[in-house]
């Protein structure tokens, strides 16, 4: 891989870089950015000549410059191959042997614009920014080289790649999906489509959150409430618990209903095609109450400048699950929303909880797991809340 001779970009102001994050916006960078070609590498400096690192560039992106690296380094295949074989080595140290993870993490790995899923023996691959889509070919050849999967998906369907003025594209680069990849979460088994399902197939991030649940809950009647593949209610349903699962997709209900039948829990599930808000105003006007339900929706807000919306929108919901539960009941309430910070969704749920008379006792305040590794210099990459709640009266 041949990286020819790089440019050079100065920086304004650069205390974000010097404090470890690797991003660079367009108005703080001192050269016309006419000069750049898009997915190029470049050489970060400060207005006193220091030199801050190499990253890639793309002048039609708000964050225009993504760095690679700080030290002065040749970014070729060995790069990358030291890099992801750090990515791999940090899942070994810390979650052993398993089947299923997030085997790179964008930033968290220092590899922005790259996310590698492993689902058995598949490979789930997203290319997010153009400068990243540059070293494509030699990634994926790295990849099967160090990990010899038998199926390599390309899932570059992501909207944020047209932001980087890149295709939305899906394709299967090596292998067949001839049969979906069966993971094992904890004493689950659980049926993946890396090429149709949403994200790359998984909400890998909450897995242990979800084992963690599962170890609290004996029995009772529940609620999975955007259950998606059903992930979370199956890990009560095996604890003998009985759960309706609801979402408004019939192809999620669909998934979710296979992996019941997987598992061999049918006779406990029961599957629901509604409008979750709908759902449960039904069913606190018919007088139902649960033991637990289970609040994993999707991300209410992607700008910053919807939050307060957002926070309305989560303040109600939680509080309509709230008015559900049996006093000692349990809620596990979740946010996917980078924007919604730690405080404000603890204050949501305490909004929420007077809102619905309620006046909960926390339980576990959680983020997502350890193959979605934190960086404390890019608060971005911590992006998930999860609470677990015990629900007592006012």
């Amino acid at each position: 891989m041949n990286t020819g001779e790089m440019r050079r970009v100065t920086l304004k102001r650069s205390h974000r870089v010097l404090a470890g994050h690797p991003w660079v916006f367009s108005n703080e960078i001192a050269e016309s950015l006419r000069r750049y070609s898009p997915g190029d590498l470049v050489e970060v400096y400060d207005r006193q000549e220091s030199f801050l690192g190499i990253g890639y560039i793309n002048p039609f992106s708000l964050i225009t410059v993504r760095l690679l690296t700080r030290q002065k380094e040749t970014i070729d295949n060995g790069f990358f191959r030291r890099r992801i074989g750090d990515a791999l080595h940090h899942r070994e140290r810390f979650l052993g042997s398993i089947d299923s993870c997030r085997l790179v993490f964008s930033e968290g790995d220092f590899l922005p614009g790259l996310i590698v899923d492993k689902y058995g023996p598949c490979l789930s691959v997203q290319f997010l920014t153009l400068g990243m889509e540059r070293f494509k070919d030699a990634i994926l050849e790295i990849l099967d080289e160090m990990l010899a999967p038998s199926v390599i998906v390309l899932k570059n369907d992501s909207q944020s790649r047209l932001l980087e003025r890149l295709p939305l594209m899906k394709e299967v680069v090596k292998g067949a999906l001839d049969e979906l990849p069966v993971i094992r979460e904890g004493d689950i088994l659980l049926e993946v489509d890396p090429l149709a399902g949403q994200k790359t197939g998984c909400f890998l991030d909450q897995s242990e959150s979800r084992l963690a649940l599962g170890g609290i809950l004996r029995g009772g009647r529940g609620l999975d409430l955007f259950c998606y593949s059903g992930a979370w209610g199956l890990q009560a349903a095996r604890r003998g618990a009985e759960v309706a699962f609801v979402d408004v997709s019939e192809t999620a209900l669909s998934q979710a209903r296979k992996n019941a039948r997987l598992n061999s829990l049918e006779d406990r599930c029961s599957f629901h095609k509604e409008d979750v808000f709908v759902f449960l105003k039904r069913q606190a006007d018919d007088g139902v109450r649960y033991d637990f339900i289970v609040l994993d929706p999707p991300a209410f807000v992607k700008k910053k400048g919807k939050v307060k919306e957002a926070l309305r929108g989560y303040r109600e919901i939680n509080a309509r699950a709230m008015r559900l539960l049996e006093r000692g009941g349990i809620l596990a309430t979740s946010s996917c929303s980078y924007h919604i910070e730690k405080a404000d969704f603890l204050e949501m749920l305490h909004n929420a909880a007077r809102d619905a008379g309620k006046n909960p006792r926390l339980l576990e305040y959680r983020s997502q797991g350890k193959d979605h590794p934190v960086l404390l210099s890019v608060p971005e990459t911590e992006y998930l809340k999860c609470v677990f709640v015990e629900i007592e009266p006012l």
